[in-house]
């Protein structure tokens, strides 16, 4: 079933987005406020530089499934759905310059008021969490005088086109993300969709403005940090591209969900070990790593942000469950959770601990000696079970993702609250006594 769309917004992916919307067999009217633009399509050209989408242009004009004008009241009488794609550059200060999706959001809504009848809108352009409702969602509700979520629907639909080679990711992407303000929304935005073969993920529209940054970001982050490792390799007369190609052949734990969870700090014999000595190898070749220089004081600040949270709850008897440095081992070598516990000592707070893997009667080698020797203080406080814990803790930290602790939130009494570092399933049930570290 074909739809009726219009698209404000004709540079790349407003033009990718409307000839490939056509191609798709939809009606389809391009809204610019440069005259050149909307000449262009009109005569069946492409205004931009993009492989394959100036045969696509083509056609869909002749056909009569694509055109242009730069009244936007006639796009929008002419259409069901209306896609935003206008650009969102960078100030100055780095704040995005949201002038154009506010001008856009007008400019539908004063169309809307004279129209009957159920429009959706979405916001295709890469905007940052909040966006939808500071900012869109007043605007077109002033403009149009109408409700969204009544007769006004509304989704963000971030796109995941690269230049060049736009077309291809239009019909290929990753993921269909559709982040709807009701079910009737998500609907319209996903059936535009049908005929795209990629997972279709239908969420809420803060998620889905915040899909497209953490994307972004990740793939800059693995850019860098590339480079930054074949530095170090050139410098040791290494291989770079050798070693990233080993790298990239594990996808159990390098390129995977593996470690991409949000959380606690890392800890253990491995990763703060190695991540040093890395970086102090670096030093030693005179090489800057800003990125490798800065996974430590990251990992640093939360512990520091678990330690403000407990602070900020003003209770006194805090109980931790599972202090290992992840559940299943009785590993405490740079455990966060025990430098999270020191601290707590060292401001005075009242402590029981209990992590059935660290057990001073089971215990043996290096780690026996490590608790005995280190931290001796930490072993007074530790609990023979959980339930000594549960009766001690005004404040309880789970503090890793053993199976015993996820039965936690409903063994709690009614003046006990939970801060959760793992998030463990059906946590987020007692809503009003629970906490977890980012989420």
């Amino acid at each position: 079933m074909s739809s009726r769309i219009s698209i404000f917004g004709l540079g790349y992916v407003g033009t990718v987005s409307a000839a490939c919307f056509a191609a798709e067999g939809n009606h389809v009217v391009g809204v610019d406020p440069q005259e050149v633009k909307v000449e262009m399509i009109n005569s069946g050209k492409a205004p931009v530089i993009e492989a394959d989408l100036p045969d696509l242009i083509r056609d869909a004009v002749s056909e009569g499934r694509l055109r242009a004008t730069m009244e936007a009241e006639e796009a929008i009488a002419d259409t069901d759905v209306t896609v935003v794609c206008v650009g969102t550059p960078s100030q100055p200060n780095g704040s995005l310059d949201l002038s154009h999706v506010a001008q856009v959001c007008t400019e539908i809504g004063a169309a809307l008021r004279k129209k009957s009848g159920y429009h959706v809108v979405v916001i295709r352009s890469t905007v940052l969490p909040g966006t939808l409702r500071e900012l869109v969602i007043p605007t077109l509700e002033e403009a149009s005088g109408k409700t969204i979520g009544a007769e006004i629907g509304l989704s963000m639909n971030p796109e995941f086109l690269r230049e060049s080679t736009a077309v291809k990711d239009f019909y290929n992407p990753p993921k269909t993300v559709v982040g709807a303000i009701d079910e009737r929304s998500g609907k319209v935005v996903a059936d535009l969709y049908a005929g795209i073969d990629a997972p279709l993920i239908i969420t809420g529209i803060d998620v889905a403005e915040a899909v497209k940054y953490t994307d972004n970001a990740w793939h800059a982050l693995k850019i860098a940090f590339a480079n930054e490792i074949g530095n170090v390799c050139k410098s040791l007369d290494i291989d770079s591209h050798k070693v990233m190609d080993i790298f990239c052949q594990d996808t159990k734990l390098n390129l995977s969900p593996y470690y991409l969870k949000p959380g606690f700090a890392f800890g253990g014999s491995c990763l703060p070990k190695d991540v040093r000595a890395l970086t102090y190898k670096a030093r030693s070749l005179d090489l800057s790593v800003p990125v490798l220089d800065s996974i430590m004081p990251s990992n640093d600040r939360q512990v520091e942000r678990a330690l403000n949270m407990v602070t900020a709850k003003g209770f006194k008897r805090i109980g931790v469950l599972g202090f290992s440095f992840k559940a299943g081992t009785d590993d405490l070598r740079e455990s966060p959770i025990v430098e999270l516990i020191e601290r707590l000592i060292g401001k005075g707070y009242e402590l029981r601990l209990f992590d059935r893997n660290v057990n001073l009667a089971r215990l043996m080698g290096a780690n026996r000696e490590y608790i005995l020797k280190v931290i001796p203080h930490i072993s007074r406080l530790m609990a023979d079970g959980m339930q000594e814990v549960l009766d001690h803790g005004e404040l309880i930290i789970i503090g890793n993702g053993d199976p015993d602790f996820h039965s936690v939130t409903q063994r709690l009494r009614p003046d006990q609250t939970v801060l959760d570092l793992v998030r463990v399933p059906e946590g987020e049930a007692i809503k009003e006594r629970y906490d977890g570290i980012n989420w």
